[in-house]
């Protein structure tokens, strides 16, 4: 199974995004029977094409990504993929997923709207990823939006095809991001000149071609060198069909960072299947998928298990690790009394005043009594 979490849709126009807030508006009204659609008819069969190449390539697992500037407005955002799934053509084998990204700034850094009381507009999404082109902002994603909650970022993408990397990547972020069970991604679309890259539409990184290039390969090795492999994710994030590469492809380009060829094979399946997977404890408390239950199949029995209660022995039965007697032997026990179970009469304590082995003067007994046999010499 091989996975591209980042396929762009086309950005709408006012007019397109005017027309699906008002029909946004009149869901309180009169009811719909479904989303009105926001895509144009070319816009979507561009994007059917672009499917049709994926899946001839070898991926099977599909995210659509909507890309977001600097916060997300509640009295202005409006979900633009609910409409675009229902005018896709089903495919069988294939799965399609929701993906939201924002991308950072130095004005977002206040409130980019994942609140808890926005809570309501990110739930149809599947994935959520962010952007930091600040350092600020690198820290907030890595610390505070990767902890188990319904707004849990489990995607940091970075701006690689930016002329320097806007922060450091300290590896005490990096693990603590790592740890909470983030990933970083890498779009190799900055490999082959940065078009479509998020980071792009950002003022001072407007660079692109042949110095994007250089730019993604420098900052994807300290990529590579600080995370040593662990919890890299490969995405397409291409918008022309001429530069979609296939997974093994893709694998092979990654190598060349300084990746072990596991490793990188593992960047485009394992990485991203089992992000998949913990994206969906944002419905959970508290990452918790489920409590786990036994199933027993129809027509098997089994038999009931003996109830164990760990209390105090009933009259006459055995403490463990006490002697039992032999069958037939007429043995008496001896009755209990409050000195103890042998019924043996307490002693008594000791009678203060000088020791039985020791005189009045110190001297030992026994050694007056050798004394007294011996006669004095006259």
């Amino acid at each position: 199974m091989f996975a591209d979490l980042n396929v762009p849709v086309p950005t709408l126009s006012k007019q397109q995004l005017s027309q699906a807030a008002a029909s946004k508006k009149g869901k309180g009204k009169q009811e719909q029977s479904g989303p009105a659609p926001a895509f144009s008819p070319a816009q979507v069969a561009a994007i059917e094409s672009r499917i049709d190449l994926l899946v001839h390539l070898g991926y099977s697992v599909l995210a659509f990504n909507r890309t977001v500037e600097r916060k997300v407005d509640p009295k202005t955002f409006v979900n633009t993929l609910d409409p675009l799934l229902g005018q896709l053509r089903k495919r069988p084998g294939v799965v399609y997923l929701k993906r939201l990204t924002i991308v950072l700034d130095e004005e977002s850094e206040k409130g980019f709207g994942l609140t808890n009381g926005n809570a309501a507009l990110f739930a149809p999404y599947d994935l959520l990823a962010l952007v930091p082109t600040t350092a600020g902002s690198f820290s907030l994603a890595c610390l505070t939006h990767t902890q188990p909650t319904p707004l849990t970022t489990h995607i940091i993408s970075l701006p690689l095809t930016l002329p320097r990397l806007p922060f450091n990547l300290r590896h005490t972020l990096v693990r603590a991001a790592l740890k909470n069970g983030a990933v970083f991604e890498i779009n190799y679309a900055g490999a082959l000149g940065g078009e479509g890259d998020p980071a792009l539409s950002i003022p001072s990184g407007s660079e692109s071609g042949a110095g994007a290039k250089r730019n993604w390969w420098a900052a994807a090795r300290e990529v590579a060198r600080v995370t040593k492999g662990k919890g890299i994710l490969v995405s397409g994030g291409v918008f022309n069909e001429a530069d979609l590469r296939a997974p093994r492809d893709v694998a092979n380009l990654i190598t060349i960072l300084g990746v072990a060829q596991d490793v990188a094979h593992d960047a485009s399946t394992k990485v991203a299947q089992s992000l998949v997977l913990r994206a969906q404890t944002r419905r959970t408390y508290r990452a918790v998928l489920s409590e786990p239950k036994v199933v027993i199949p129809e027509g098997t029995s089994v038999p009931p298990l003996p109830d164990v209660e760990m209390a105090d022995a009933q009259p006459g039965e055995t403490q463990p690790g006490e002697n039992v007697p032999p069958a037939g032997s007429n043995v008496k026990k001896r009755p209990l009394d409050q000195a103890g179970r042998t019924g043996a009469t307490p002693a008594a304590p000791p009678a203060e005043g000088p020791q039985e082995g020791s005189g009045v003067d110190g001297t030992s007994r026994k050694k007056k009594k050798k004394n007294k046999g011996i006669a004095p010499a006259s």
